[in-house]
């Protein structure tokens, strides 16, 4: 169980973390490494919140809409993340969100064909989709060992694509603050209006 509160405190956290990466990456050479390592936690936090809020409602049309949304937003950022990073592919983290939903929803042979040939194409990888598979398969089998098990595979795989284990720190964060309460408002759109923001703003800035 996690609270409102906590999912949307982690999540904004994650992205002030993000930014600090992104800002190093593209405006600061890299010059301050720190900012990257501690953004490593940043995808698993993306990945469960994600899979979280739409467990908590499991409305097959607010998932098709919140799929919609992450492709759009994903289209939309895709230029720009080019233009700050000075790469087209792997796609950006959206895309690694729908598609790990997408494979999620899919049938199995589906999924799987999704998963091996689609998986080189986005950020993160197959890591990234293992995390969302792990995420969701604990989600819907709570009493089952494989969730937690496909969880932690993902997330300590992303060492091969980080370069670093710091990704494995979000699991026992999430835990430790899954029972925060609070108030914190909530917009469908910000997370994903921020995230392609963000990325206008990089672009322009190294431009300029």
């Amino acid at each position: 169980m996690m609270t409102s509160f906590s999912r949307e405190w982690l999540k904004w956290s994650a992205l002030l973390l993000m930014t600090g990466d992104h800002v190093n990456k593209v405006l600061l050479a890299g010059s301050h490494p720190w900012l990257s390592e501690a953004a490593r936690v940043v995808f698993p936090i993306f990945a469960v919140i994600l899979v979280y809020n739409l467990h908590a409602h499991p409305d097959p049309q607010a998932m098709r809409r919140a799929m919609h949304r992450l492709l759009i937003a994903a289209l939309i950022a895709q230029p720009f993340h080019a233009w700050a990073f000075g790469y087209w592919l792997p796609f950006n983290v959206l895309a690694t969100l729908w598609l790990g939903l997408r494979i999620v929803h899919a049938p199995l042979h589906v999924g799987v064909l999704l998963f091996v040939f689609a998986g080189f194409f986005v950020d993160y990888q197959w890591s990234g989709l293992l995390v969302i598979l792990g995420a969701s398969h604990m989600l819907r089998h709570p009493r089952t060992w494989h969730g937690p098990a496909l969880l932690g595979l993902g997330v300590t795989s992303l060492w091969f694509v980080n370069g670093n284990a710091w990704a494995v720190l979000a699991l026992p964060l999430i835990w430790l603050l899954r029972h925060v309460d609070g108030t914190f408002p909530r917009s469908r759109w910000t997370f994903l209006g921020y995230y392609v923001g963000h990325l206008a703003l990089l672009s322009i800035a190294d431009f300029l």
